[in-house]
């Protein structure tokens, strides 16, 4: 195919909240630039872009899509994105690689939470978005309360390009008032006749012609000087202007589309190689270390891949966009971070499912090639003894967990290794190997993901897996001090065993004093593997204990915090010291003073009130007006702890913390009290003590498991 340059090149996503039409205008893009013959349909299953077989049996985009479109001697490249927040980091590495954002809106429901997670994404990045207003063919359509929403939610540079002259199910005319033209579309769609705008429209449509040019004056000095000396600006300063706001984000053109009936995509793919700024007019990547990266084809090679996938018909593909330099078949690069060289065997660009050869791809293009072995997500591929690394793709932290396990057993290794290929394509996808818990288990993005994890398990590597509850990792610690003696003494014929041990057990929290009435010798202070401290105090005087038998004293206490007597879960934060003791000059040895340590700290913990800790999480819940007290009132029966609620727009920020052994299950009821439309994120907090009936219930449950098992 042909090879486009730096300053023809396009780099656009398709967001918005799940429903919206992304994947029926991609159609409409690659039906209006030639690229198919006829448009396919969410409902047919033949779109372009949800080709996978999950795709089509769910009817909703799951993977983020490459596309591309010759258009004008313009190659637009598109990224499909999924609309569900379970898919998010589809949506974050498109956005990463992407010069320009185009959120599509439904018409009919408006500003949607999907849009506001997008848009906060958008905005880490710096993205310049279009609004792109869909469906306003449909009979509820309400177009100008969709523009007011978005003005709310993303701010005054909001600024209208179309509007609808007709919405609704009649719909086929947009009033442009960048051009100060009405177009109407023939039955069907496709290509408009232009006409005059209708007298009754012409001050509606002059007033938003004048809040664009004030708009585009306000982001450039020059523009705003030409623009009191004129008291207007031609097309090619509007172009010039519009693009510098737009890179600046101080200017978000909303456009007006009917997706289904391929009205208004033409008009918008003008505007995408018009006045959306090009790979070279963006400001250039910054490296790691803070080095510029131009987006020059005569410079040093250098490409991010941002994508994995691995199909039965595709094989193994990265996906990548070049910085700097060329990329061509044949091509040596390096891998900055795992240090292995890697061939370029062929170069594609990739319309879904095909995929064109083209040779060479330059910087700031987008493309894939096949078979790298060494090269994974957020790696960098540059030319040899170039020595740069470009900043990782930061992926959302996972929402919810699962415990998994293969229904057939001695399929184990098979999972782990399937799971493993899944967190290749998804970073998002955490795998990991408790064997605390003794559980596999998956953190993912919520119950979608969940459920489009064990689909791919069985359709793609043939494993029917076992979703469970997981177990939780509480921790055991105590409340009081106590003092305590275990004497071992084992006598079996020759040689036996001997120790005793003494030993004062205390809650350790930071800077607590010495203990009273015993002399301390010497401190150890351990970071536990599993979270909190133990500090270890040698307060032997006299001699009654052999110091090269302190440390198997400690290794028996150690031993025995890792499994706490109440639920068998490790003990942290706690301080012992040993004070005295006996030991006999033939029997004692180091077994014996290990077992007496290990007996010794038992019985102590046993008798020092111990409690069970659970880990908190702190919780925010974007949540709609509408459900802010539905959700309010639930939490507590989660033992939620609401800390604070703030407005934004049309959506609360509920600030709460939960306990994980709630958090667990809340993704989907959260799903259904609100909708759908409400979404929140987590962060571990702190270890914090269950209450007093919990507590009974995981001691008991615990015992009888034991019991069960002997």
């Amino acid at each position: 195919m042909q090879v486009y340059d730096a300053h023809h090149i396009r780099n656009v996503a398709l967001l918005g909240h799940a429903g919206s039409g992304k994947t029926t205008l991609a159609e409409c893009m690659l039906f209006e630039s030639g690229g198919i013959n006829r448009r396919g349909t969410i409902e047919e299953q033949n779109t372009v872009s949800d080709y996978h077989d999950i795709e089509r049996e769910r009817g909703a985009s799951v993977f983020g899509t490459v596309l591309f479109a010759e258009w004008r001697n313009y190659k637009i490249n598109i990224i499909d994105c999924p609309g569900y927040d379970d898919f998010v980091g589809e949506v974050v590495s498109a956005l990463r690689v992407v010069d320009t954002g185009i959120l599509t809106i439904n018409s009919v429901n408006g500003v949607e939470v999907g849009s506001e997670i997008i848009w906060k994404y958008a905005k880490q990045f710096d993205t310049p978005i279009i609004l792109a207003i869909n469906k306003v063919d449909m009979e509820q359509s309400k177009f100008d309360r969709a523009v007011e929403q978005a003005k709310e939610r993303f701010g005054r540079e909001v600024t209208v390009v179309q509007y609808p002259y007709n919405e609704g199910t009649g719909f086929n005319s947009i009033i442009d008032v960048l051009k100060m033209t009405m177009y109407s579309f023939p039955a069907g769609g496709g290509k408009p006749e232009k006409l005059p705008i209708p007298a009754e429209e012409k001050e509606k449509a002059a007033v938003l012609h004048n809040e664009l040019i004030e708009i585009i004056a306000e982001s450039d000095e020059s523009l705003m000087n030409l623009y009191f000396e004129k008291g207007e600006l031609d097309e090619d300063e509007m172009r010039k202007g519009l693009q510098g706001a737009m890179i600046s984000r101080q200017i978000f053109p909303v456009f007006c589309i009917s997706a289904k009936q391929n009205m208004g995509s033409g008009r918008l793919m003008g505007f995408i190689d018009n006045v959306v700024p090009a790979p070279v007019e963006m400001p250039p990547k910054i490296t790691a270390n803070g080095t510029s990266v131009p987006c020059d084809p005569n410079g040093k090679t250098c490409a991010f891949v941002f994508k994995a996938v691995s199909e039965a018909h595709l094989g193994e593909m990265s996906f990548f966009r070049v910085y700097s330099g060329k990329i061509a078949p044949g091509q040596d690069l390096h891998n900055e971070q795992t240090g292995a060289n890697e061939r370029m065997s062929q170069v594609f660009a990739v319309n879904g499912k095909k995929r064109s050869e083209v040779n060479p791809l330059v910087a700031g293009d987008i493309g894939a090639t096949v078979k790298l072995k060494n090269t994974r997500v957020n790696n960098t591929l540059h030319d040899k003894g170039y020595d740069l690394t470009l900043p990782p793709i930061q992926f959302p932290e996972p929402k919810v967990r699962v415990a998994i396990s293969p229904a057939k057993k001695g399929e184990e290794d098979k999972l782990g290794i399937a799971l493993h290929h899944l967190h290749e394509e998804d970073p998002t996808i955490i795998i990991e190997h408790s064997q605390e818990l003794k559980q596999m288990i998956i953190h993912a993005q919520g119950d979608i993901h969940l459920s489009s994890i064990k689909w791919r398990l069985s359709n793609r590597f043939k494993i029917d897996a076992e979703f469970h509850d997981p177990k939780v990792p509480y921790r055991e610690t105590i409340q009081k001090s106590i003092k305590g003696m275990y004497r071992h003494k084992k006598q079996s014929g020759g040689a036996g065993q001997f120790a005793e041990v003494h030993m004062l057990v205390e809650p350790y929290y930071e800077g607590m004093p010495a203990p009273a009435g015993i002399t301390v010798r010497g401190t150890e202070e351990h970071s536990l593997p599993w979270g909190g401290k133990l500090v270890f105090l040698n307060c032997i005087v006299g001699g009654v204990i052999d110091q090269r038998f302190m440390p198997a004293i400690l290794k028996g206490i150690m031993e025995k915090m890792s499994e706490g007597p109440l639920t068998g879960s490790p003990a942290r934060d706690i301080r012992v010291s040993v004070f005295d003791g006996k030991m006999h000059p033939v029997d004692s040895n180091e077994a014996a003073f290990k077992t007496a340590g290990m007996m010794a700290f038992k019985d102590c913990f046993v008798q020092a009130d111990p409690k069970i800790l659970e880990p908190m999480y702190d919780v925010e819940i974007i949540v709609p007006e509408d459900f802010v007290g539905d959700v309010m009132s639930d939490l507590p029966s989660r033992r939620g702890i609401i800390i604070g609620i703030e407005s934004e727009g049309h959506y609360q920020f509920i600030k709460a913390r939960m306990p994980l052994a709630e958090l667990d299950k809340y993704s989907s009821a959260l799903r259904a009290m609100t909708q759908g439309r409400a979404t929140y994120s987590k962060q571990f907090a702190e270890y914090m003590p269950t209450p007093p009936l919990v507590q009974q219930k995981l001691a008991a449950d615990y015992q009888a498991h034991r019991h069960d098992e002997e």
